[in-house]
């Protein structure tokens, strides 16, 4: 369930581009109704095809809201078997799978704002952002879910790894919002008929977002090099080396869309990798330290060998 709900918050990132870039974000032009008097589309609507798109992305709301349900049920069942089998509580499981849930309203309620206000481009970033944010948690709440415990937790990489690390994280957080800025910049505002951009020089913001792309590029090889100096898990390594791989990717496929006039493909393949990269990139603090005693465990897995057995 945990990593359902990680894919769901993917998937509605990628097809919110897909709105974007087709020119659908107004196929439904009100809400909570996509069309005055019908929470459908109709074939009175002047908005083509458009209404179909915009319609399609907010159907996935339901699937979010479903997956987040079963994130709350499953973190619920584990807290009762933890507490039948005597280990410690894990309510920071519990908080963490609540929030898709909490994120799946606030952003049907800023859905809904972002369409009112004819596809204000600060309320379409912030759409973005907390879908990202969102994201960020699922990846927290995957790895928490697979560790015996919260306590004790033990450092396994050296302080200046750990800082690299997380200068990584902060800035991969950067790269994003000046990806979100550029993006809102350009050519592809939302909805064919409306142009709903920040009044900012599109070639001005592209540059800083790939300067900041330059610093994410050196903090990752920087992490490479001290990771492996110092001996780090290799689990760290291999999942730098991952999250380099995508980035040069991402890079090529960023440079390509800028020489070739943005066109649709490229830029929704450039917003798959940005969410691989803020995936992968989300997966690498975990590695810093162990979680959980091993008495905690080995009690673990004889409750799930006796589970079994039954």
């Amino acid at each position: 369930m945990y990593i359902a709900n990680l894919v769901a918050q993917s998937g509605i990132i990628l097809t919110g581009a897909i709105v974007r870039i087709t020119g659908s974000g107004l196929g439904c032009p009100t809400w909570p109704e996509c069309v005055e008097g019908s929470y459908v589309p109709t074939n009175r609507q002047a908005e083509s095809w458009h209404k179909y798109v915009e319609f399609g992305n907010r159907l996935l709301t339901f699937v979010l809201a479903a997956a987040a349900i079963a994130a709350i049920v499953a973190a619920l069942v584990d807290r009762h078997r933890r507490r039948t089998i005597g280990l410690e509580r894990r309510t920071a499981l519990t908080v963490l799978a609540c929030v898709p849930l909490a994120g799946t309203v606030v952003q049907a309620v800023l859905g809904g704002i972002t369409v009112l206000t004819g596809l204000n481009p600060a309320t379409v970033a912030a759409h973005f952002l907390v879908s990202m944010a969102l994201v960020a948690v699922c990846v927290l709440l995957v790895v928490r879910s697979g560790e015996v415990g919260d306590t004790p937790v033990v450092s396994t990489v050296h302080s200046a790894v750990r800082l690299l690390t997380w200068g990584l994280v902060a800035a991969t957080a950067v790269v994003v919002f000046l990806g979100v800025v550029t993006t809102g910049s350009g050519p592809h505002s939302g909805d064919a008929e409306v142009e709903a951009r920040f009044f900012f020089d599109p070639r001005t913001v592209a540059w800083l977002h790939a300067d900041s792309v330059f610093l994410f590029l050196g903090l990752t090889v920087g992490l490479l090099v001290a990771a492996s100096v110092s001996r780090a898990p290799s689990v760290l390594v291999r999942r730098t080396w991952l999250v380099l791989g995508i980035a040069l990717v991402q890079g090529v496929i960023g440079y390509t869309q800028y020489f070739t006039g943005l066109p649709e493909l490229l830029v929704a393949l450039h917003v798959l990798g940005a969410i691989a990269v803020w995936i992968t990139v989300w997966f690498l603090p975990p590695t810093l330290r162990t979680r959980g005693s091993t008495d905690a465990r080995n009690a673990d897995l004889v409750s799930r060998d006796h589970r079994i057995s039954e």
